[in-house]
């Protein structure tokens, strides 16, 4: 009998060190619980990290398409306005010689006036007189249009508007280094050189 006893109380004791067969099945089960666990967030923290960069490259494809789309419409109204532009500019430019043009006509029908008035009288001085009054008409509707003639003659000679076709002995003391002569008149348009003079200098 005492050694039963001495038996039980050291499978007692050792149950009260170790703990019941069931505590340590369940110890051992919910370590084995945890370690399965460990893994499977683990692959929960890989799939949100995937769903993130999905969700940056979808970002960037959209911002990308945003700009492709934006360009595309600032390339359309760019070359829709250099094709307006331009027909403008031609537009602008009829019109200007339009304009010239019919200022001109006046002037070309008394110019034939002129002529048909000079077949049938012998007389010179109304010959000069009409041929005077189309040159001052003339003058006066390319005045209108900002024609301007230079009067270069005994002015200083100044190479921005007149061309030297050469040099001569100044008549004058006071001519030297001045225009004597005008072999072809200068005109400005709106104070823009259209035609330099060309001009004789005196040295």
């Amino acid at each position: 009998m005492s050694e039963k006893k001495d038996k039980n109380l050291n499978i007692e004791d050792n149950i009260s060190k170790n703990g019941s067969p069931e505590a340590n099945l369940r110890g051992d089960g919910a370590d084995n619980g945890e370690n399965l666990n460990a893994p499977a967030s683990d692959d929960n923290d890989a799939a949100d990290q995937i769903e993130e960069n999905l969700s940056e490259e979808e970002k960037l494809k959209i911002e990308n398409a945003e700009l492709n789309d934006r360009f595309l419409r600032l390339f359309s109204e760019f070359d829709n306005y250099k094709r307006r532009t331009a027909k403008e500019r031609i537009e602008l430019y009829k019109t200007a010689g339009e304009e010239v043009i019919l200022a001109l006509l006046p002037v070309l029908d008394d110019l034939g006036r002129a002529i048909q008035s000079n077949a049938e009288n012998n007389d010179l001085n109304s010959v000069k007189e009409g041929f005077n009054m189309v040159e001052g008409k003339l003058k006066a509707v390319l005045e209108q249009k900002g024609l301007e003639n230079m009067n270069s003659l005994h002015t200083k000679f100044d190479t921005d508007i007149h061309e030297a076709i050469t040099n001569i002995p100044a008549p004058k003391k006071k001519l030297k280094g001045k225009v004597v002569d005008v072999i072809e008149k200068g005109y400005l348009l709106n104070g823009k050189v259209i035609r330099y003079a060309k001009v004789v200098v005196g040295n």
